[in-house]
């Protein structure tokens, strides 16, 4: 794998790290918060390759994973909500687990960061008390029967702790705003929950704004978020988060966020027309970002981050 000190290229296109990485049946590992840094390149990928019976986890998923449930994809998500802030629910997701088409089990977003560590540390459950009188320990696992279970601390029998299975996802799939090609990352802003599973997960395949070079990543080490041995394929796209915002390079776009959830609440005809004018009529995302609005909206959401920073 390595010519004297050079890494191999980790490169693909969306299309070949999709084919390799996400198999059917798999359990993937969304990053990204709600409208933030959602990997929308590789999403409309998976959708347009049809990957199918998924299941889907992560802290707050919103439009891919809407989508996805909405084209009959996934078996199951374990979160800990589905919604797309102020634009609203998740319309494809909560009328699946209404009409009991989808299986759900809700966690808080710590528990899910906890699940993760634990996947993270080789452990096979995590141990936390934050859950405790909450609604959630009310639920049982519609796939096990099992959700959790309440211990007393071995020290202190009294004091109650709630352990809850760890996660490995099979492939995790994040947005950066830099790589290097051989997938060492950079993340600015937020990071929720994506260190965590990023390393408890069998495969990571990352979409960026922009590769940079290892000498680059090697001037700045204290930058990089991610270093290159959990990252299995790396893929070029800018404006890959669209419409999700990505911090100090785009807002997100307001406009086509309406217009999904518009779709996504008519449902039906209205649903299906979205998704083959944005995924399946078009070949790859650059084509996507050319029927919702092109260089000029897309300049106008770049310029809107760089007033709020």
């Amino acid at each position: 794998m390595q010519e004297g000190n050079k890494q191999k290229s980790k490169l693909m296109t969306a299309a070949e790290a999709v084919a390799r990485f996400v198999f059917d049946g798999a359990l993937v590992g969304m990053g990204g918060q709600s409208i933030g840094r959602s990997s929308m390149c590789l999403y409309h990928e998976m959708i347009r390759q049809r990957k199918k019976d998924l299941t889907l986890v992560g802290c707050n998923l919103s439009i891919p994973m809407d989508m996805m449930v909405g084209m009959g994809l996934v078996r199951r998500t374990e979160l800990g909500t589905g919604n797309v802030e102020r634009f609203g629910t998740t319309h494809c997701w909560r009328k699946a687990i209404e009409q009991g088409k989808l299986e759900n089990e809700d966690y808080s977003h710590l528990a899910m960061v906890s699940r993760f560590l634990g996947g993270e540390m080789g452990l096979p459950f995590m141990a936390i008390q934050s859950l405790l009188g909450s609604d959630i320990l009310a639920q049982k696992s519609a796939s096990t029967g099992k959700k959790y279970e309440i211990i007393g601390n071995p020290w202190n029998p009294e004091e109650k702790v709630v352990l809850l299975p760890s996660l490995n996802p099979d492939v995790s799939v994040i947005h950066a705003q830099k790589a290097d090609e051989t997938g060492n990352l950079i993340i600015e802003g937020f990071l929720a929950h994506e260190p965590e599973m990023i390393r408890a997960s069998k495969a990571v395949i990352v979409s960026c704004e922009e590769i940079v070079s290892s000498d680059e990543i090697r001037r700045h080490p204290e930058r990089t978020t991610i270093p290159y041995v959990y990252v299995s394929a790396v893929v070029h796209q800018p404006w890959g988060a669209h419409p999700t915002s990505v911090y100090r390079c785009y807002s997100h776009d307001a406009e086509h966020l309406r217009e999904y959830q518009k779709a996504a609440r008519e449902g039906g005809a209205a649903f299906e027309a979205f998704v083959e004018k944005y995924v399946f009529s078009c070949s790859n995302f650059d084509e996507c970002l050319e029927k919702a609005g092109g260089l000029r909206k897309y300049n106008r959401l770049r310029q809107e981050m760089v007033e709020m920073l």
